[in-house]
């Protein structure tokens, strides 16, 4: 049986990819680690906490002595580093901890890795490490690093850190680096479920500038399966983009989201524009899709519906994650605007 520590698995996508890893992968025992930060829930894992082939562990991967222990007490071969914070705008209020977590953190987990020989070492990254398009083109694996936000600049430090550990020490690495992801159990900062929440409660829609803003969306459990064929099947030390294949504007999400749940556009409400908005990005993922047989399984229509439905279908725990600090968040960043 192999083992593998998963960093940051109670948070959205880190739980998918365990969820998906448990019901899918019998032969496999997941090490979850996890500082439960405002974004980490054990909610997310349900039924899963207590499985046999699942330990959930409350730390922080800046935790050196802890990571360390767990790999030699679990034998683990391989690490799969979700951890991290992620959201833009709390990035722009307060960048020191993305610093902490993006960078120390992965600082503190590749030299686990090094030190105890970990079979690969997977960093799941951002496509907002590479900046901002214009109309045209889209990122490609060689599309040099340029970020524009405090978080996607310690993304891109935490990547480039990864590719010294490969080059210096042979730490067996790859990097992907994805788009927009929306599914079940997203935190409700994130434009689709916080748009969802909102209507669901006749709540006005707080949208950025004009709401042409362009991102390429991933269904999330897209994004884990193509994690999964990258620790699975790819050589060490190769990088991949992971795309939907779908650019939509941010107010075309928003309508198709207020038609499917019945409300009227009145609710959108413009607000002013957050500093350094990057206006789009596109992935380009034919290296995934042509070497590693990867492709997306839902096209954006079809996970948007299955998105809201599963919101829908879980109000509670939508209740309790839209709570205390969460709404003092919220008014800091749309009530006045």
């Amino acid at each position: 049986m192999r083992s593998i520590l998963v960093t940051g698995g109670a948070g959205f996508i880190g739980s998918n990819f365990v969820r998906m890893v448990l019901s899918e992968e019998t032969d496999c025992l997941v090490v979850n680690l996890d500082k439960l930060t405002y974004a980490g829930n054990l909610e997310n894992l349900a039924e899963f906490v207590s499985y046999d082939n699942h330990r959930f562990v409350h730390g922080d991967i800046c935790d050196g002595p802890l990571v360390e222990r767990l790999i030699d007490e679990y034998r683990v071969d391989a690490i799969v580093n979700f951890a991290a914070e992620s959201h833009v705008d709390r990035s722009i209020t307060g960048p020191k901890v993305f610093i902490e977590t993006n960078v120390a953190g992965t600082l503190t987990l590749l030299e686990a890795a090094r030190d105890k020989h970990i079979g690969r070492f997977i960093q799941v990254s951002t496509d907002e490490v590479y900046g901002a398009l214009g109309p045209e083109g889209k990122f490609t694996e060689k599309t040099p690093l340029s970020p524009n936000s405090p978080y996607s600049a310690s993304k891109a430090s935490a990547d480039h850190l990864v590719c010294a550990f490969g080059h210096t020490w042979g730490v067996p690495y790859n990097i992907t680096r994805c788009s927009n992801n929306y599914g079940p159990y997203q935190f409700p900062e994130k434009l689709i479920p916080l748009m969802i929440n909102n209507a669901l409660q006749d709540r006005d829609l707080p949208v950025y500038g004009d709401g042409l803003y362009v991102r390429d969306w991933l269904y999330v459990y897209d994004h884990c399966t193509a994690v999964w064929r990258v620790l699975e099947q790819a050589p060490a030390g190769e990088i991949y983009n992971i795309g939907g294949c779908n650019e939509k504007a941010n107010l075309e999400v928003i309508k198709l989201i207020l038609a499917r749940l019945g409300k009227p556009e009145t609710l959108v409400r413009y607000v002013k524009d957050r500093p350094g908005h990057d206006r789009r990005y596109a992935i380009d993922a034919s290296k995934i899709m042509d070497e590693l047989g990867w492709k997306p399984s839902v096209t954006f229509e079809e996970g948007l519906a299955r998105t809201i439905d599963w919101y829908l279908g879980n109000t509670k725990w939508l209740a309790n994650v839209v709570s205390g600090d969460y709404q003092k968040y919220y008014e800091t960043m749309y009530g006045s605007r």
